[in-house]
């Protein structure tokens, strides 16, 4: 018997990104696409691998400083009193992915107040649907409030709790994947959000330095598993699954390179032949849509900015964030920085 064709179900914002990125000169695709059920579970693994530093490193200065965070913020950084000392707070997580690292934080928080409002925002159902349940059940005190959103595309709301002030997350070092002016203009959309006295943490990976090699932020993006490789590669697998699309992943190489002029990792998929790639229409407007690709012609699909202590600085400050205390490793491979709303 003959099988029967099934129709992909077309996602409009997969579709107009496909169409703007693919047909661009040089082809790109945007980072936030790597996030459906299959890529979330492919970057869990890639946070656990032996190269990939940036979430232990992460993990380990929260739970280092996590009461030192919050005793900062129930006190004015410049020192003295205030009316907001004590006052209980709600926390907001752009991206939160499973939450994994930010339990930590949670737990420290429910020591210093009975109940934590928690708010995870993040574009995979998946991945929201696995945090709310854990942090629920595993941390007494906290109510989970998920919003499934793309903050880069939608619109977001923080709420809080009466007489609170808002921590809002950032970690994970995700503000990397956006360009200088597209990372200021999230931070300035949060900060329009928040109210003077709240506050924000952020994290971010370092750039190489006199203790970090170039060689170690590298193999964080080339693993010996190829687990970095598959999550690239998946991008195409959904833009087959949902715009009926008919890339060979198998031809096309992860490639992971340092773009020192920029202060970036650079990833790409390198097309391994020369080949054509069809996708159906993506709207009525629109003819079917062939791409072309000469051999090792890429698909640019993720930048991945490293920051210096200074440009960390002097995004906050153009973004409306105060004085910002900074929490670093000894290796000063990661760092995790606290700033307020001004």
């Amino acid at each position: 018997m003959a099988s029967i064709a099934v129709e992909p179900i077309v996602n409009e914002a997969v579709a107009a990104e496909a169409c703007r990125g693919l047909t661009a000169t040089p082809k790109t695709l945007a980072p936030w696409l790597f996030y459906d059920e299959a890529g979330s579970q492919l970057f869990e693994q890639i946070t656990t691998l032996p190269e990939y530093y940036l979430t232990r490193t992460e993990r380990a200065l929260f739970t280092a400083h996590a009461d030192e965070i919050f005793s900062t913020l129930e006190c004015p950084m410049s020192g003295g009193t205030s009316p907001d000392v004590g006052m209980p707070l709600t926390i907001a997580e752009l991206g939160a992915g499973t939450a994994s690292k930010t339990g930590i934080l949670l737990r420290a928080l429910t020591r210093r107040q009975p109940t934590v409002l928690y708010q995870p925002i993040d574009i995979s159902p998946t991945a929201l649907d696995e945090a709310h349940p854990t942090i629920e059940q595993t941390i007494p005190g906290v109510t989970v409030r998920p919003q499934l959103a793309n903050y880069i595309t939608d619109a977001i709301h923080i709420r809080r709790e009466p007489g609170s002030k808002v921590l809002a997350l950032y970690i994970g070092s995700s503000i990397g994947n956006f360009t200088p002016v597209e990372a200021r203009a999230i931070l300035v959309r949060l900060r329009a959000q928040l109210h003077p006295g709240d506050a924000l943490l952020l994290g971010v990976d370092l750039a190489p330095s006199s203790t970090k090699s170039v060689a170690t932020l590298l193999s964080a993006y080339n693993d010996g598993e190829g687990v970095t490789a598959a999550f690239n590669r998946n991008i195409l697998t959904r833009l087959n699954l949902e715009l009926g699309a008919d890339f060979r992943p198998d031809l096309f190489a992860h490639r992971a390179l340092w773009n020192p002029t920029h202060s970036r990792i650079e990833m790409h998929l390198e097309s391994q032949a020369r080949q054509s790639v069809r996708i159906p229409a993506l709207s009525e407007e629109l003819a079917d849509l062939t791409l072309h690709f000469a051999p090792g012609e890429t698909i640019h699909t993720e930048n991945s900015y490293k920051f210096t202590h200074g440009s960390i600085c002097s995004l906050l400050n153009r973004s409306g964030f105060g004085p910002a205390r900074t929490f670093t490793d000894p290796q000063d491979l990661f760092a995790v920085t606290l700033a307020t709303a001004s």
